[in-house]
């Protein structure tokens, strides 16, 4: 019986023609697949940061931005419901909250709020501009530039399922978050295909944020024991035990992110130092927009400049308020503020973060109260960019 021989040529051109079939046929298939499983049309910003640290105004510089919907803080529901356990304990379902949050799935709140609910029962829901504006509330336009008091007058009785109803209507969804000390507890968020997750991590000078936090001392009474796991008891936090978990957790986020970090992570974590923000606010806030996929609207930037450059520090009473101050000497006041005893302690529970984050060590109380001398490190010598990363190295 004869054989018949094909040329070699023969054989890989029709292979290569093969393979070009397959390739066409899949991206005809890929073309067709169910929507759940394209790239969400959503983008999810989570702003970590912890209590004192100029979070709530980073918060304002998304919320105000007409693309998005943001909500401050919504795990402190978990935390008040749940405050006899520890964070750790409680970071499953802080996660879990955050993550239907970020869907639009406002029933998570039915398991802390269990009763019929208005726009007002939602914590510190009267800062989200998406709430005092359509299709929340019908007294201001998306593109206003809202206030507190005037959103909390005409807005509080809207029925809590506008909520979602809103929060379906933006590109954006923006959480501010102070109740994560574990960058690791993020990874199911970072690796679900249902949210297009990316991480600004707020930090900012911890002796900044101790007098920060003196003015806030009975409001953080509560936090303070589930931080440090006391089953319910409020803590005052006198020795700056709290002030050492928070340190520990930026040191540990920050470490995790730029050190051998995982492959899903490029390009979707940022770090912001406060300093830096308030210092050169347009440049900071671009930044911070680009890595979101936003736009500084010419609105926005009349907003920033007069929300930066107000008088003075500001007083106790605005402790959780965003006003119009003078940014910089609000990020400077602890070196007029606090005692050069207090300095040495702060920075001795938390040098790992100052020298990584950095800022700069005071040995003298003359070192502390000469202003002239710079305490924030220039940035590109000490933080971590995405774009000099490279895995082969």
């Amino acid at each position: 019986m004869a054989r018949i021989r094909i040329p070699s040529t023969i054989v890989i051109l029709f292979v290569t023609i093969q393979t070009g079939f397959l390739i066409f046929m899949y991206a005809r298939y890929s073309s067709f697949v169910p929507q759940s499983e394209e790239k969400p049309s959503q983008v999810h910003i989570l702003i970590l940061s912890s209590w004192r640290s100029g979070s709530s105004f980073v918060g304002q510089l998304f919320s105000q931005h007409p693309s998005v919907f943001y909500l401050m803080e919504p795990a402190w529901h978990v935390w008040v419901t749940m405050y006899q356990n520890s964070a750790k304990v409680l970071h499953m379902a802080v996660r879990d909250l955050v993550r239907s949050v970020f869907l639009c799935d406002m029933s998570v709140f039915d398991a802390y709020m269990p009763w019929k609910r208005n726009l007002s029962d939602l914590f510190q829901w009267a800062v989200s501009r998406a709430l005092c504006s359509a299709p929340a509330c019908d007294s201001f336009q998306r593109t206003d530039i809202t206030s507190e008091m005037a959103c909390k007058t005409l807005c509080g009785r809207y029925p809590f399922s506008k909520v979602e109803e809103a929060c379906k209507t933006y590109s954006h969804v923006v959480i501010k978050e102070v109740r994560f000390f574990d960058l690791k507890v993020l990874y199911p968020l970072l690796t679900d295909p249902s949210l297009n997750l990316k991480i600004i991590h707020l930090v900012r000078d911890p002796r900044a944020v101790v007098k920060s936090r003196e003015q806030s001392v009975k409001a953080l009474a509560r936090d303070n024991g589930i931080v440090l796991s006391t089953n319910g008891t409020k803590v005052e936090d006198s020795k700056y035990k709290v002030m050492q978990e928070i340190c520990r957790s930026h040191v540990q986020i920050y470490e995790t992110a730029t050190l051998k970090p995982p492959n899903f992570l490029k390009d979707r974590y940022l770090m912001i130092r406060f300093e830096d923000l308030v210092r050169d606010p347009l440049s900071e806030i671009s930044e911070m927009y680009k890595f979101a996929d936003l736009r500084l609207t010419p609105t926005l930037k009349s907003w920033i400049y007069n929300i930066t450059h107000g008088q003075g520090p500001g007083k106790k009473k605005e402790a959780f308020r965003i006003t119009s101050r003078d940014a910089v000497s609000v990020s400077q006041a602890w070196r007029n503020v606090l005692s050069f005893q207090k300095i040495k302690k702060i920075q001795e529970v938390c040098k790992g973060a100052i020298n990584m984050l950095g800022y700069q060590l005071v040995d003298s109380e003359k070192e502390q109260r000469d202003l002239s001398l710079d305490l924030v490190l220039p940035r590109r010598q000490n933080q971590f960019s995405w774009s000099s990363f490279n895995p082969k190295h």
